[in-house]
């Protein structure tokens, strides 16, 4: 079958990670073990973790004009994925997250958008042939709203398949119409309920579905993932496994799902292929780094007794 296209419109930044006895509270200083600094931003981690699991991606967004930012577009390059839709914004520095990792794979991050938060909707126009050229269009909103919401109108418009992961949560709610235009909404349970404005979680994926998104997945952490839709819901439960560091595993999960979604996949067996791609993420450290490639996922699958194939 032919290679399934993935666009993805979102943030790229250098993570730098710490890793410690445990999480410090407010105020207080932890001496922490070993860093890394690898590759981060949820739009580039959910690129990478598609482009590794047999997509064709191209991506869109900005890094500055300095070293985070070549070596950003070289990290993004070596995974196979066109660039030429990143701008190096010469104003803007490039985005970092400051993150700690305690000993259960629990973390505390902090991100500078810089060149991230410079992402306009001029930019989506400029890559709006690659954006109809793809099966699947990922947002997430780390970038600027208005930029995400055009990239999402143009999808539509295009007929390109929406997938927006809306981590994190945005402060001011999402338009009706433009939750209309989505076809799979990929939110935690708390950004679940920020969105729709209820503390009930079936309340609130109610309230997105009236809204006309197709699919509401709800990723669960441990627990795997609940698919919402016109039917009803179906949980598909997580591969069980020892975790030693989740940052990423949510973005992990996404870019795999929408590459499942491009192959063609029943929605059911891509949140099966994405939960295995999760699972694998949380045994190693780091986001981008601890990402399986398609043989690593299959054979966690064919462990199981669940194909990966289309």
């Amino acid at each position: 079958m032919p290679q399934p296209r993935i666009a993805v419109v979102g943030s790229i930044n250098t993570d730098i990670i710490v890793h410690s006895t445990r999480l410090p509270a407010p105020g207080e200083t932890v001496l922490g073990g070993d860093w890394i600094m690898a590759g981060g931003g949820k739009g580039a981690n959910q690129a990478v973790a598609a482009a590794r699991a047999g997509a064709r991606v191209t991506f869109v967004g900005r890094v500055g004009a300095d070293l985070f930012g070549r070596e950003s577009l070289a990290r993004l390059e070596a995974e196979g994925i066109d660039t030429r839709c990143i701008i190096e914004d010469a104003h803007k520095k490039s985005g970092v997250a400051l993150i700690m990792v305690g000993p259960d794979g629990d973390n505390i991050i902090a991100v500078a958008q810089c060149a991230n938060g410079a992402v306009t909707p001029a930019d989506v126009d400029a890559a709006a042939d690659a954006i109809a050229a793809a099966d699947v269009l990922i947002a997430q909103m780390e970038v600027p709203p208005d930029a995400v919401y055009h990239a999402i109108r143009t999808a539509h418009e295009r007929r390109t398949t929406v997938l927006l992961n809306p981590a994190p949560a945005p402060a001011e709610p999402i338009p009706p119409e433009i939750l209309g235009m989505i076809d799979y909404l990929v939110p935690n349970e708390v950004e679940a309920a920020r969105i729709a404005g209820t503390t009930k979680l079936d309340a609130a994926v109610k309230t997105l579905l009236d809204h006309g998104v197709g699919h509401v997945i709800i990723t669960l952490g441990p627990n795997g993932a609940a698919v919402f839709d016109e039917s009803g819901r179906t949980d598909v439960p997580a591969y069980k496994v020892k975790a030693v560091d989740a940052v990423g595993a949510g973005d992990a999960f996404c870019g795999v799902l929408a590459c499942g979604i491009a192959e063609g996949l029943d929605v059911l067996d891509a949140v099966r292929m994405a939960n295995a791609a999760a699972a694998i993420s949380v045994t190693r450290h780091g986001a981008q780094p601890s990402f399986p490639r398609r043989e690593e996922i299959c054979r966690l699958l064919n462990s199981k007794q669940r194909s990966c194939e289309p």
